[in-house]
């Protein structure tokens, strides 16, 4: 990775040059960001034992999650770059146009002759006041006419109180979570066809929720109504599909990709199953010849239980 280099500025820039060179500062600022970004793969590789040429003791679960962990910030803070370089970009990208220079004033137009004003007109005579009436006596006031009897009161229109009605009935309790498990598959792994999806990284194991060895297989210690889902991310858009299978049977409508493109699929489920004390559960992607690559980053695969009842 090497530091940008500009050009001497002599004779000073005009201001076309000066929004190519800041669309230029952009474009080296993304090569720059596309190094640190491989940079970050290539010590994924290393930690998994990926790289190529080189080796070194192998990775603990602490050390994998320390190293996602990193990752993880360092992408936050690239995509907070990207929106700097966004706003930076739209803004030499809308720059004032060029302007020419001014051109010469005109000419101030002659002032207008003002004409003379004419003489004022004499003040009329102000007229005498007139003579101000006497007034008028008042006249005497009349008697109080005697007050009339009070009318009866009118009937009272507000209604009597109807008798309260019953209580309805409470209703029901939503669902409560008696036992958990989650598990994720944060790195890449490539599955074959009618392969289990093995979950690495990020488990948690609840009371009587178990999680094998090889990491492909949950294990419930008892009975009950279980909420099984599941998410996974391919490289390859899948033409078949991904399922849950217990005790080695599909249990489920299979899935496939609900989300596809010429270059990956999203695949989702959410189902409730009836299972019974050391069933075991597994993820599957099947009917898939060329096997598919779980996506590295930010989950591949995940697969969680809770036990309902």
């Amino acid at each position: 990775m090497s530091l940008p280099s500009f050009p001497n500025i002599d004779p000073p820039i005009q201001r076309e040059n000066a929004v190519n060179q800041i669309l230029s500062s952009i474009a080296m600022e993304e090569l720059s960001l596309s190094h640190i970004l491989n940079a970050e793969g290539e010590k994924l590789q290393y930690i998994l034992g990926t790289l190529p040429g080189l080796s070194g003791p192998a990775a603990t679960v602490e050390d994998v999650l320390s190293a996602n962990k990193s990752v993880r910030n360092l992408l936050k803070t690239a995509v907070q770059n990207q929106l700097l370089l966004k706003s930076k970009m739209q803004g030499a990208l809308e720059a004032s146009p060029l302007w020419g220079p001014t051109g010469p004033a005109g000419l101030t137009g002659a002032a207008g002759v003002t004409g003379a004003t004419g003489a004022a007109g004499p003040t009329g005579a102000t007229g005498a006041t007139g003579a101000t009436g006497p007034a008028g006596p008042t006249g005497p006031t009349g008697p109080t006419g005697a007050t009339g009897p009070e009318g009866p009161a009118g009937p009272d229109l507000v209604g009597a109180d109807g008798p309260t009605g019953p209580t309805g009935p409470t209703g029901p309790t939503g669902p409560i979570i008696i036992d958990f498990a989650y598990a994720a598959n944060t790195g890449a792994a490539v599955i074959p066809s009618n392969g289990l999806v093995p979950l690495p990284a990020d488990q948690v194991q609840g009371k009587n929720i178990t999680i094998r060895p090889d990491n492909t297989k949950f294990t419930v210690k008892a009975p009950g109504v279980y909420q099984v889902a599941y998410d996974i991310n391919t490289d390859k858009a899948l033409t078949t599909g991904a399922r849950l299978l217990v005790n080695g049977k599909p249990r489920e409508v299979s899935a496939v990709g609900g989300i596809a493109t010429l270059s990956l699929s999203q695949l989702s489920n959410e189902v409730l199953l009836r299972l019974e004390a050391n069933d075991e559960i597994s993820l599957q992607i099947f009917n898939n010849p060329l096997g598919t690559v779980l996506l590295p980053a930010p989950v591949g695969a995940s697969l969680r239980i809770v036990r309902l009842s």
